[in-house]
């Protein structure tokens, strides 16, 4: 029997909840499928920084390094100054275990309600492949005369040849792989930024060349974002640098239905990548048991098919267009028509009744 070692961070507010429900499925899909996970827990989050002032302790990416994978709930803390532990814990292990791929799927599930108008499931089903780890998120920068008239403030965007063209070499394997419409689109804005995105461009085109099954386009981000809500479906998959694809992931994350039912990778191809719902901790929520649980579901899908496990991913999100499609009546927490373990129980039951055929 296949055997993998999952280290789990619950987090802050709702994001213990969720995974409570996310980790119920994957068992279920372990027993039916025949595979075993180990789930380890780890307290990293707002009341462990309220207890000891650290947000990750020494030692913790090495120790997180050695698991198959990482299944993530949520960080942020009301007590806590927006930035201590987004920093302190999710960009230290972006950086730390090289998580250099931010991967989304942007699909809309049968059922869900859509914002734009005239849109289907079959108009909204693409993938944003954001690089991780460096342009303006990468730290550089700094401050002069802070709190004076005459303040100065930098940020700089950090791109570098190695950096990009294995996002890029990744987002083409990805498009292969997925073998939808084949079609790789590059989101930047050459006509301002002109340094950075004129080697992000220069890479993309060289690389197209060893893919000459994938067609390549090129679209400004503001292009895209206007895209994103006039034509979904002319999208398979879109990379882009770090700051960009943060804004344009939101922007997904609310065509396909809202926060309730975006998850996302965060990976290394060659280590330990870590899964998560998008939404954060919702705290106001904790507790109440009325939180959707379908993100922190789905995250957990995208680490089954990371690990290899592909058929059971498949089965998960069956799963979840059942459940969105014939019982709930909306994704909004509270409003849903069940609550979050109810939610929880219906992704156990089908994935374990559900055939893939």
């Amino acid at each position: 029997m296949k055997s993998y070692d999952i280290a789990v961070i619950p987090g802050d507010g709702t994001g213990p909840e969720v995974v409570r429900e996310g980790i119920k499925v994957l068992d279920a899909l372990a027993r039916r499928s025949k595979f075993k996970l180990n789930f380890n827990y780890y307290d990293f989050g707002g009341n462990r920084f309220l207890k000891t002032g650290e947000t990750l302790p020494d030692g913790a990416a090495d120790e997180l390094r050695k698991y198959n994978a990482i299944y993530l709930g949520a960080i942020g803390h009301p007590d806590v100054k927006p930035g201590i532990l987004e920093k302190g814990i999710l960009l230290s292990l972006r950086f730390e275990l090289d998580l250099y791929i931010n991967l989304r799927p942007v699909r809309l599930y049968p059922g869900v309600d859509c914002p734009l108008k005239n849109k289907g499931p079959e108009d909204i089903n693409f993938v944003v492949v954001r690089e991780n780890t460096e342009g303006l998120y990468a730290g550089a920068g700094g401050v002069l005369k802070r709190g004076t008239p005459d303040e100065v403030a930098v940020q700089e965007s950090i791109n570098t040849r190695k950096g990009i063209e294995r996002c890029i070499r990744y987002a083409f394997e990805y498009c292969r792989k997925r073998n939808k419409m084949k079609k790789l689109t590059l989101c930047g804005k050459t006509n301002v930024l002109t340094f950075a995105f004129d080697l992000w461009e220069r890479t993309f085109y060289e690389v197209a060349k060893e893919y000459t099954d994938i067609k390549v386009d090129y679209a400004h981000v503001d292009a895209i974002t206007m895209w994103f809500v006039k034509n979904p479906e002319w999208f398979d998959v879109i990379v882009t640098d770090n700051m960009f694809g943060d804004i344009i992931t939101d922007l997904g994350a609310m065509i396909q239905g809202g926060m309730g039912i975006a998850a996302g990778g965060n990976i290394n191809p060659s280590g330990a990548s870590m899964f998560e719902p998008i939404g954060g901790s919702a705290p106001k929520y904790t507790g109440k048991n009325v939180i959707n649980p379908l993100a922190a579901i789905c995250a957990g899908g995208m680490m089954l098919e990371h690990i290899g496990e592909e058929e059971s991913a498949l089965l998960l999100e069956k799963a979840v267009m059942e459940v969105t499609g014939k019982h709930l009546k909306s994704l909004a927490a509270g409003q849903m028509g069940y609550s979050t373990t109810e939610v929880g129980d219906l992704v156990s039951r089908f994935v374990t009744d559900l055939s893939l055929d």
